[in-house]
């Protein structure tokens, strides 16, 4: 039905007139370690942010005035966005109809810029600052305009689609909080730790932002797990109880140096910690075995820091920036199982601990010139990033003392050293067609020292050719293709136990980055007063894909196959129904589906690659009542992944089927925002099917496991405010 009517609204806007009387005939037809702590993460995901600002309006939604060319961007202005009382750029930017904000990826080193979101013109010169962080830390008041503008029109390679700038300009000391408390019904302990505090200002040619926040957390589930035999009998019960919680303070500074001329400078800090703690204690009942009772336990203890900044100056006929980033962290981690019998045989367990001390220091160079209608951009860098591991496994014996156990490959140093050149081109083709050009490519040592050390060198190409065209002022159009280096995890190269679910990694020092070729198309229709919707289409040939790979006669651990492809589309729309009459409602949907091929290494069969997106749907309502302070809304996502395959199992691990959250805001409580929230109204439980096998999947199963954990009801509140 609603596909339909925009069908309709697409075609009225086409031929210029009004969609009202249509409309309304219409209307009468009626998503190990990072196992867990996904898990745990998962489970306390909460609904998008109340939007404030100082005074409440009865304004319309945000209207967009089309640009004629396609160098005109599409602005909003704060009095857009009056109705929704937003405190920060965050706020704003979450209610530009029809625009999603896409977080940058994690590239190798800084390279080119990624995300849909610039500062004032500007990328985010950091790795650890994301943009969901730097916008909420931007007073509402800062903010002059933002521009939604088509990435082929700016000289930034590695954007695409539609980007937000968000344009803002310190005045005097302003500062906002937000204090956010979570209640369970199950499993864990009140959350009255997660909130943050900022402040912004500008004293002479400085502006700065100092922000603390804690991104503390906390979860759980309980229920039973079944173990079946092929045939169907069951051979053991299990009832378990799992708690996870964390603290992630973060202490940061942002400073900017309006110098001479066009001169711009900007330093950026931060000191963080993480804090995690996860308990499982599970009771193990089967027929013709002593009752037994496992726990299990997961801490993690520790910090992290980055400095980084850019400066950039007029040189010659065009500008030179220069980028510097230095970043490093401490991780130890622990983890351990313990058996204990009824029957009063010797307890059993085992222990794994680790330490993981990361390195990473950038510079870049960027020079960008403009001649005529073109702009050009020269850059380098260079990036150096080390790991250095070392890592214990443990035996409990009868005696009651642990025994290590030799773990090779499990301590070791994994370096690499990379240099990257590009060039680039941008130029209007016509008032309604532009596009850009990059190519370069990098070389880097990749190196693995300690037992079986391996050192290795590269040569790669990479590039991307971009162009937006605005065929008529209500569509834009814009297409990506790019070949890209994808990111290492220096952990995959060590060896590693997850105790928990019973699984080894051999580790694999011959692992290399994946490569592939990317292909975006996007298109964003302007609905007038209805909205706006965008579909994007998108494939990827990957080659050296990071998967699950045989590591000698009984070994796995991640390593590279050679080819997979992945294609889709995803479709995001925002509705107003001012229009309909329904003043001050307003609903947002997405929806994405995926498929996904590789070959298996063991099978040599077709499959999904391991635990990629298959579809995804998210919905969310609000409604900001006319004449009041008042807001209440809704929001509910469904996300369903492939499977995950080992060597020695195939399975999938999930939470849902469906999240749901209902919610009540005032937006005035003695001049703060209060909202409360009742999470996961649909019951969504913790679930995990997998299939074991007596050694590799190609010999017989040894058992089935199917999990179902209760997660409970969850209730929230934000108190926001500033002063």
């Amino acid at each position: 039905m609603l596909a339909r009517l925009l069908l309709q609204m697409w075609q009225a806007g086409k031929k210029g007139g009004s969609v009202s009387a249509r409309f309304t005939g219409a209307r009468r037809n009626r998503l190990a370690r990072p196992a867990i702590l996904a898990s745990a993460l998962a489970s306390v995901s909460a609904p998008a942010l109340a939007q404030e600002t100082p005074e409440t309006s009865d304004a319309p939604p945000p209207q967009e005035t089309p640009a004629q060319t396609v160098e005109g961007p599409r602005t909003y202005t704060p009095a857009d966005f009056a109705r929704f009382a937003p405190k920060s750029a965050l706020d704003m930017l979450r209610n530009v109809p029809g625009f999603s904000i896409r977080e940058a990826s994690q590239e190798r080193g800084l390279g080119a810029a990624t995300g849909n979101v610039l500062i004032n013109g500007q990328r985010i010169s950091g790795k650890s600052n994301d943009v969901i962080t730097e916008l909420s830390r931007i007073p509402a008041t800062n903010v002059v305009r933002i521009e939604i503008r088509d990435a082929a029109t700016l000289n930034l390679p590695g954007l695409s689609g539609q980007v937000a700038n968000i344009v803002s300009k310190a005045g005097g000391i302003s500062g906002q909080w937000a204090w956010r408390p979570e209640f369970r019904q199950r499993n864990t302990d009140p959350l009255l730790t997660r909130g943050e505090v900022s402040v912004s200002g500008k004293r002479g040619k400085i502006e700065y932002t100092l922000g603390l926040q804690n991104q503390s957390f906390r979860a759980g589930a309980n229920g039973r797990t079944n173990i079946f035999r092929e045939s169907g009998e069951r051979i053991e019960a299990r009832d378990d109880v799992w708690t996870a919680g964390g603290e992630n303070p973060r202490a940061s500074v942002r400073l900017t140096w309006d110098g001479p001329g066009s001169s711009v400078a900007n330093l950026n800090g931060s000191l963080s910690g993480f804090y995690f703690d996860y308990r499982e204690l599970g009771e193990r009942l089967g027929p013709g075995l002593p009752d037994r009772l496992r726990s299990v336990t997961n801490d993690e203890d520790s910090w992290a820091y980055e400095i980084g900044g850019d400066y950039e100056f007029g040189l010659g006929g065009g500008k030179l920036k220069l980028i510097g980033l230095d970043q490093g962290g401490h991780t130890p981690f622990a983890q351990g199982v313990r058996t204990s019998f009824s029957d009063g045989s010797a307890d059993t367990g085992s222990r794994f601990d680790e330490i993981a001390d990361t390195h990473e220091r950038i510079g870049r160079a960027e020079y960008r010139w403009k001649w005529g209608k073109s702009d050009f951009q020269l850059s380098a860098e260079g990036a150096f990033n080390s790991l250095d591991n070392v890592s214990h496994f443990f035996i409990l014996r009868s005696t009651g003392n642990y025994e290590e156990i030799p773990l090779p490959g499990g301590t070791a140093t994994v370096k690499e050293d990379r240099y990257e050149g590009m060039a680039s081109f941008g130029r209007p083709l016509t008032p309604k067609l532009s596009i850009q050009l990059a190519a370069g490519g990098e070389y880097s040592n990749l190196r693995q020292t300690g037992p079986g050390g391996l050192s290795r060198t590269f040569w790669r190409p990479k590039g991307l050719f971009s162009a937006a065209w605005k065929p008529t002022p209500l569509l834009d159009v814009n297409l990506k293709l790019q070949r890209r280096v994808g990111q290492l995890n220096f952990g995959d190269f060590l060896a590693k136990v997850n105790l928990t679910d019973d699984r080894q990694n051999a580790g694999n020092v011959e692992l290399m980055p994946q490569q592939s070729w990317e292909l975006d198309l996007e298109a964003t229709r302007n609905l007038k007063k209805y909205g706006r919707t965008t579909l994007r289409l998108y494939g990827r040939l990957i080659d050296d894909i990071v998967d699950i790979v045989p590591i000698g006669p009984t070994g796995e651990s991640p390593g590279n196959l050679d080819h997979a492809s992945v294609y889709g589309f995803e479709w995001k729309t925002t509705f107003n129904f001012d229009p309909m009459g329904w003043k001050g409602a307003k609903a947002d949907f997405r929806v994405q589906a995926q498929k996904s091929s590789v070959e298996d290494p063991l099978t040599g069969e077709r499959r999904p690659i391991s635990n990629s997106l298959l579809h995804l749907a998210e919905f969310s309502l609000r409604h900001d009542i006319p004449d009041s302070d008042w807001a209440w809304g809704s929001g509910y996502s469904y996300a369903l992944s492939a499977k995950n395959y080992r060597l020695t199992e195939v399975g999938r691990q999930w939470e849902g089927p469906v999240w749901g959250n209902v919610y009540v805001e005032n937006k005035d409580v003695f001049g703060l925002t209060v909202r409360a929230t009742v999470g996961n109204v649909f019951g969504a439980r913790s679930m995990w099917d997998r299939v074991v096998y007596q050694g590799r999947r190609t010999g017989p199963i040894a058992f089935i496991e199917r999990r179902d954990r209760l997660i409970g009801p969850i209730f929230s509140f934000q108190v926001r405010g500033k002063f």
